[in-house]
C-alpha cells in the first residue's frame, strides 16, 4: 500500500514537472490597431502576442471566433467566423476568413491556443473592430463648402436632433486640408491635424470616431472647422517650400445613428450645412497662423446658435480621390510633453527671445494679458543669430520673418493661444508686442511654452549602455526621428515637410527599432502608389506635392532631385523590411504591379544595365559644401539600388509564388551584377570605382560583391577609414551600407572607433556643439532637424545588443551581441509582434555574461563571444551548434537565457 502510494506521489511528481505553464493570448489586434475604427480592408488581419510562459512554450494551433455581439462572444459563438481548430503555430497577419463584412459593423473576437503540450488556454479577453465605408453607394454624405473661396479658414456648422433610446453612433469624417471637429461644442478626440496628408487627387483619408457619449437626447449641434494643410500651400508674403492648391476647402462627414428599436438615421453633409469665415485670418503649414480672437463666434457649434446671417454650404466635387479609411492612414498625429520656454534675453527693439530648450516638432502655447486688439507676434527658429535674436537661415526663411504667427487679443482679459492649424521645427521663439492703439500699454506675456507634436506610433524599443556619448547620440537621433514621424516621415519638420524617400528605407531598420511603424510605412506606400508615373517614375518625393523637373517629356519627366534610383528604392525597400520586421507580404501583394512597372522604367533608363542619373550619396563628405555626391560615382549608388531592387523583387516574388516572374528577376539581377563588376571593380586595388567608402561599402551590403573577394574589399573599407583619420566620408545614402559592411564584417571596432569621438564631422561634434536634434549635416550645420543620417539607430539594436531577426518578423530570433571599445555593457529591449526581445550584456577583462528573453512561440539562435567552446557555461536548454571565429552559438526555445563565458 506504502508503495502504490509512493509510486502514485513520484508520478504526480513528474507529471508537475514536466507539465509547463499553458500559453495566454493577449494584446489581440485588427490590422496592427487595438480594438480599431474604420476598418476596410476585404479580409483583416488579426495578431495575438501572448503573456510570459516557461520554456520552451510554442503555439501548436489556434481557434478564432468572430461574433456579432458581445453576447454571442460570450457564448463562445462565432456567428460570423469560427475557425475551429487550425493546426498552425502562427500568430501574427492571420486574415479573416468569416462572413463579408459591412459598413460600420461592429464585430467582436477572441482566440484560443493550444501549447507545445496540446493544452487548450483559456478564451482570450475579448477584441473588437470597427468597419469603416466599404463603398461609395454606403456615403450618403456630399462634399460642401462655402461659396466664397477667398477665406482662411471655414466653418460649418448644423443642428441635428437624436431620439430617444440611442444605441451607438458613428461619425465617418475628412475634412481638408485639416478639419477640428466638435459635438456640442467640444473638441471630438485629441488628435491634431486631421487627416494625414495625401495626394489628395488620388486619395483621401477619413476618420471614423464613435461619437455615442458625445451626444445627448434631443437637441445637439456639429461643426467642423477648416484650415489649408498640404491641401493648399499658396502661401502669402511668407515662407513656403512650394505653391499648389488641390481645391477649396471642403468636408464631407456623416453620423450614423442606430437605435435600440433598431432603426438608423444618418445626418450627412448637404446642402442644409452653414458657413461661414473662421477667425483664423491666415494659415498655411509653412508660413505659420494667425487668429483674430474679436472674430471668434461664441458658441458657434452649439444647439441654438442663430446661424442666420451664415451662408448656405455649396456642393462640391471633391478633389477627386478616393476615401480611404484604416487601410492607408498612420496613426493620428497627437500631443507629447511640454516645453516651457525660459527668457533669455531682450533685444533692442523690445522683442523677447525664449528658449525651448529643445528643438523639436513644436506647437506653441501662448498666455498673455492685456487690452482687445493688441498682438502677440511669434516667430520661431532653429538658431539665434548675432544680435541674439531669432535667425531663420536654416529653416529656409532668411533671416527673420518667413515663419510668423499673429495672435490678436479678443478680450480684456486673460487669454491663451494656439494654432490649430501649424506646427513648426523649432527651439526658440521671440515674441514681438504690439498695442491695441498707438502709445497704449503694451500685452504682457504670462508664459510662453510649447506641445511636442508628432505620429502616436507606438515605442517598441530601449537601448542604454555605458558608453554616455552613444546614449545621448541615441537621443539625438531620437528627437529626430520624433520630430518627422507624421503621416509620412517628412525630412524636416520647418523648410520642407515633405516625405523625401530614401531617409523611408535608409533609416527604416533603425526607427523601426524604436516605434511600431508598420501601419505608417502602409500609409507611406500608399502615398508612393498614388505618385508614381505612367512611365512607371516613382518620384523622390511621396505624396509627389513639390514638381522637381527642369523639363516635362516623357522620357524624361523629373530632373535629378525628382527622379533619383536611391531615393525611388523605397517602393520596393520598405515593403521588404515590413517583411522582415513584421511577416507581412501584404505591401507587396497590394502594388506588385506597380512595383513591376518600377522595375521597367529603371530598365528604359539603363544602358547595358548601368544606370547614371540621380543624386547618388548626397551630403558626403567631400572638399566642397556638401550636396550632390562628391567622392562616388553616381552611376554606383543608381547601379547598385537598381540591383538590390530587382533583387528584392526575386525574393519577394517567390513567397507570393510567382515563380516565373521570380526566375526572370533572378536572372536580371545577376546580369546587373555582373555589369556593376565589371564596370566598377578595380582588380589592381582590390576596391569598387573611387574607393571611397561609399563604393566599397554599398556592394558589400549588397552581395553584389564576389564571396571569394569580399574580405579584400572589406580591408580596402577599413583601411580608407584609417587613412581618413578613422573618420566617415559616406553621406545619407552610403553611411547605411557602411555600418552594415563593417558590422557584417566583423568589424564593429571601426564604427565604435568613428562614431566615439566628437572632434571630427558626426554625432560627436554635434553634441559638443550643443546640438539637441541630428542635423543635416554631418558638422552640425544646415537644418537643424533632420533625421536622415540617424542609422547608427540599427547597429545599436542589431550589432552592439545584437538583437536580429533571423525569419519572418522575428519568428527566428538571433541574438549576436558585437562587444567593441570601452563599452562594458548594454541593455535592450524591443518589442516585436510576436513579443518582447530582451538583451542584457556585461563583460570585464576575462568574462561575459549574457542574459536573454525570447518571447512565446519563437526560437533563437544565441551567438557568444568566447574564446572557446569549452570559455562557455551554457544554460539548461540552449544547445551548441558550433564554435568559429571566436563565436559560439546555440538555439534555444522561448525562455529566460543565461551565458557566462571565462576566457
Amino acid at each position: 500500500m506504502k508503495k502504490s502510494i509512493a509510486l502514485l506521489w513520484l508520478a504526480v511528481l513528474a507529471l508537475t514537472i514536466n507539465t509547463r505553464a499553458a500559453l495566454t493570448p493577449i494584446e489581440l489586434r485588427c490590422d496592427y490597431a487595438l480594438n480599431p475604427l474604420g476598418v476596410d480592408s476585404a479580409s483583416p488581419r488579426l495578431f495575438w502576442k501572448f503573456a510570459r510562459s516557461d520554456r520552451d512554450q510554442k503555439q501548436t494551433a489556434y481557434q478564432i471566433i468572430v461574433a456579432s455581439s458581445e453576447n454571442n462572444l460570450r457564448l463562445a459563438q462565432g456567428d460570423l467566423w469560427d475557425s475551429e481548430k487550425i493546426i498552425s503555430d502562427e500568430n501574427i497577419q492571420i486574415a479573416y476568413g468569416g462572413s463579408a463584412l459591412k459598413s460600420a459593423q461592429q464585430v467582436f473576437w477572441q482566440v484560443r491556443v493550444w501549447d507545445a503540450d496540446g493544452n487548450t488556454s483559456a478564451w482570450s479577453k475579448p477584441a473588437s473592430w470597427t468597419m469603416g465605408v466599404l463603398t461609395k453607394a454606403d456615403w450618403h454624405a456630399q462634399w460642401i463648402g462655402a461659396a466664397d473661396k477667398d477665406i482662411s479658414s471655414l466653418l460649418l456648422r448644423r443642428d441635428f436632433t437624436v431620439k430617444p433610446g440611442l444605441k451607438r453612433a458613428l461619425i465617418n469624417i475628412c475634412g481638408l486640408g485639416q478639419y477640428e471637429l466638435t459635438l456640442n461644442g467640444k473638441k471630438v478626440s485629441d488628435d491634431f491635424l486631421s487627416p494625414g496628408w495625401t495626394k489628395y487627387d488620388a486619395t483621401c483619408l477619413y476618420d471614423t470616431h464613435d461619437i455615442t457619449r458625445e451626444l445627448q437626447r434631443g437637441q445637439n449641434a456639429i461643426g467642423i472647422e477648416l484650415g489649408n494643410g498640404m491641401y493648399n500651400s499658396l502661401g502669402s508674403g511668407r515662407f513656403t517650400k512650394f505653391k499648389r492648391s488641390f481645391g477649396q476647402q471642403q468636408a464631407i462627414a456623416q453620423i450614423r445613428l442606430e437605435y435600440a428599436d433598431g432603426s438608423v438615421e444618418f445626418i450627412v453633409t448637404d446642402g442644409s450645412w452653414k458657413t461661414s469665415a473662421g477667425p483664423i485670418t491666415f494659415n498655411t503649414i509653412y508660413g505659420g497662423e494667425d487668429l483674430d480672437a474679436r472674430l471668434i463666434q461664441c458658441c458657434w457649434n452649439k444647439p441654438g446658435f442663430d446661424d442666420s446671417k451664415w451662408s448656405p454650404a455649396i456642393l462640391l466635387n471633391g478633389p477627386g480621390g478616393e476615401l480611404r479609411g484604416l487601410s492607408c492612414a498612420a496613426p493620428p498625429l497627437k500631443f507629447f510633453e511640454t516645453h516651457q520656454g525660459k527668457a533669455i534675453h531682450t533685444l533692442t527693439n523690445g522683442d523677447v527671445v525664449y528658449d525651448l530648450g529643445q528643438n523639436a516638432s513644436h506647437v506653441p502655447v501662448i498666455t498673455v494679458a492685456g487690452a482687445a486688439g493688441s498682438e502677440v507676434s511669434v516667430m520661431p527658429s532653429e538658431l539665434l543669430g548675432p544680435d541674439g535674436g531669432v535667425d531663420q537661415k536654416s529653416m529656409g526663411a532668411g533671416k527673420r520673418g518667413g515663419y510668423l504667427s499673429e495672435f490678436t487679443k479678443g478680450t480684456d482679459g486673460i487669454e491663451t493661444w494656439s494654432p490649430k492649424f501649424n506646427f513648426v521645427g523649432c527651439r526658440y521663439f521671440q515674441i514681438h508686442l504690439t498695442p491695441a492703439v498707438t502709445n497704449d500699454p503694451l500685452p504682457k506675456i504670462k508664459s510662453v511654452a510649447a506641445r511636442v507634436m508628432h505620429s502616436s506610433s507606438e515605442p517598441v524599443g530601449e537601448f542604454e549602455c555605458s558608453n554616455d556619448l552613444f546614449n545621448r547620440t541615441r537621443k539625438l537621433v531620437r528627437w529626430a526621428q520624433r520630430s518627422n514621424m507624421l503621416s509620412l516621415l517628412t525630412d524636416c519638420p520647418h523648410r520642407e515637410k515633405l516625405g523625401w524617400l530614401e531617409q523611408a528605407h535608409l533609416n527604416g531598420p533603425g526607427i523601426r527599432y524604436e516605434f511600431a511603424l508598420d501601419q505608417l510605412f502602409t500609409k507611406v506606400m500608399n502615398d508612393i502608389a498614388d505618385s508614381q508615373l505612367t512611365n512607371g517614375l516613382v518620384p523622390t518625393t511621396a505624396p509627389e506635392y513639390a514638381i522637381f523637373a527642369d523639363k516635362t517629356d516623357a522620357a524624361h519627366p523629373r530632373n535629378n532631385f525628382g527622379d533619383s534610383p536611391e531615393w525611388s528604392a523605397a517602393f520596393i525597400l520598405v515593403p521588404w523590411q515590413q517583411y522582415e520586421f513584421s511577416g507581412d507580404l501584404e505591401l507587396f501583394r497590394r502594388h506588385y504591379a506597380a512595383m513591376q512597372a518600377y522595375i521597367a522604367y529603371l530598365g528604359t533608363r539603363a544602358n547595358n544595365y548601368i544606370l547614371d542619373y540621380g543624386l547618388g550619396d548626397w551630403y558626403d563628405l567631400g572638399p566642397n559644401k556638401p550636396g550632390v555626391s562628391q567622392l562616388t560615382p553616381r552611376a554606383l549608388t543608381a547601379t547598385a539600388f537598381y540591383f538590390e531592387n530587382v533583387n528584392v523583387m526575386a525574393q519577394a516574388a517567390a513567397l507570393l509564388g510567382h515563380d516565373a516572374d521570380a526566375k526572370e528577376f533572378s536572372e536580371l539581377a545577376e546580369k546587373i551584377r555582373a555589369a556593376f563588376n565589371e564596370k566598377f571593380y578595380d582588380a589592381t586595388h582590390h576596391s569598387y570605382a573611387t574607393g571611397s567608402q561609399c563604393a566599397n561599402a554599398i556592394p558589400l551590403a549588397f552581395g553584389i560583391c564576389d564571396n571569394w573577394n569580399r574580405a579584400a574589399v572589406l580591408d580596402a573599407l577599413v583601411r580608407d577609414i584609417r587613412e581618413n583619420n578613422t573618420a566617415n566620408t559616406a553621406g545619407d545614402v552610403g553611411y547605411r551600407f557602411v555600418l552594415r559592411a563593417l558590422a557584417d564584417g566583423g568589424r564593429s571596432d571601426v564604427i565604435f572607433d568613428i562614431n566615439n569621438q566628437t572632434n571630427k564631422p558626426g554625432y560627436g561634434m554635434q553634441l559638443a556643439k550643443g546640438k539637441t536634434s541630428l542635423t543635416e549635416a554631418w558638422d552640425g550645420g544646415s537644418s537643424q532637424n533632420h533625421f536622415m543620417l540617424g542609422q547608427i539607430e540599427e547597429w545599436f539594436y542589431h550589432d552592439l545588443a545584437g538583437i536580429q531577426s533571423a525569419d519572418n518578423g522575428f519568428k527566428k530570433i538571433r541574438i549576436a551581441p558585437q562587444p567593441v571599445g570601452d563599452v562594458t555593457w548594454v541593455k535592450a529591449c524591443y518589442k516585436s509582434l510576436r513579443g518582447e526581445i530582451e538583451v542584457k550584456w556585461q563583460r570585464s577583462k576575462n568574462r561575459f555574461q549574457l542574459e536573454v528573453e525570447i518571447p512565446a512561440n519563437t526560437t533563437a539562435e544565441i551567438v557568444v563571444p568566447a574564446a572557446s567552446a569549452a570559455a562557455v557555461q551554457a544554460p539548461r536548454g540552449a544547445t551548441f551548434l558550433r564554435w568559429e571565429n571566436g563565436r559560439a552559438s546555440y538555439t534555444t526555445g522561448s525562455g529566460e537565457y543565461s551565458f557566462r563565458v571565462k576566457n
